[in-house]
């Protein structure tokens, strides 16, 4: 005897479910849609038999066509540069400081410059490149080893504090939490504010000026206006890396800062580290 229920308006044969007395009937599916579901299946295997598809330990197959968008991508860029070769040839070579802007070589200069800091920079300095709280502003004067173009190419080529290029910049401010007495770095902090801010406290600025005479002067200079042969920044300006709340000051002067910027020339080309250089120069920080 047969298990098949037969809907009796329609005499189609039912899946035996039902919601609210309506029953599933058990249509078949188009054949169109099915033969539309084989083609796909069989489109797959043999995608995946032509090409790169299946994982590997070490890669993956490479497909019996052996083509790869890596490989294409690769010989864009290979006729890219064969493209550009002369002019980058050219900027290798340049007095950068000689570059007229609107001249041929200055303008390539800039256009490769933005594509490699864009890439390459824009993640801390920003798309703009305003920088952040810890990273700096790459668009004002304030640069802490000089912002003339061959000084934005060796800070650049080598880096800021870190452990892969002996060349890095590098500069090191104790940590005055084990020097000072809770009180002078309160007096200290209020007078490297007061030198930006008129309404901070005189009496209190006072005490200060004599803790920073004794302590830091030595490296910031005796107006506070740094010392870019050291590296240590203008207190005397209202610029300030972490902030110039007195909460974030009083954290730099007991503990210290030590931002890090990766040495690019380990990683770029000459003629992107000159390039990205002429670029952020342009974009009228620095001298």
């Amino acid at each position: 005897m047969s298990d098949k229920k037969i809907d009796e308006t329609t005499g189609i044969e039912t899946t035996g479910h039902s919601w609210d007395g309506i029953q599933e009937l058990n249509n078949p599916l188009p054949r169109w849609w099915l033969w539309t579901l084989y083609a796909t299946i069989f489109w797959g295997i043999a995608y995946t038999i032509a090409y790169p598809a299946w994982p590997l330990i070490s890669g993956a197959t490479s497909g019996v066509l052996g083509y790869a968008t890596r490989a294409e991508v690769a010989e864009q860029i290979t006729a890219h540069q064969a493209q550009n070769a002369e002019l980058a040839s050219a900027l290798v070579a340049a007095e950068l400081t000689e570059l007229a802007p609107g001249d041929d070589l200055h303008r390539y200069a800039t256009a490769r410059g933005g594509a490699v800091f864009r890439a390459q920079c824009s993640q801390c300095h920003g798309s703009g490149a305003a920088g952040a709280t810890g990273y700096p502003n790459l668009l004002d004067n304030d640069w802490l080893w000089g912002g003339d173009i061959d000084n934005i190419v060796w800070t650049i080529a080598h880096g800021v504090r870190n452990e892969t290029d002996p060349d890095a910049r590098y500069s090191e401010m104790p940590a005055f939490a084990d020097i000072l007495e809770a009180d002078e770095i309160d007096a200290v902090v209020e007078y490297v504010l007061s030198l930006s801010k008129p309404d901070r406290d005189p009496v209190l600025a006072e005490a200060g000026n004599t803790v920073f005479l004794d302590n830091c002067a030595s490296c910031h200079g005796d107006m506070a206006e740094g010392n870019r042969d050291l590296g240590a920044p203008n207190l005397a300006d209202a610029i300030w890396l972490y902030g110039d709340s007195p909460e974030a000051v009083a954290y730099t002067v007991r503990n210290a800062r030590y931002g890090v910027m990766p040495a690019w020339g380990q990683r770029l080309s000459d003629a992107d580290i000159r390039a990205v250089s002429v670029y952020v120069h342009s974009l009228g920080g620095g001298e």
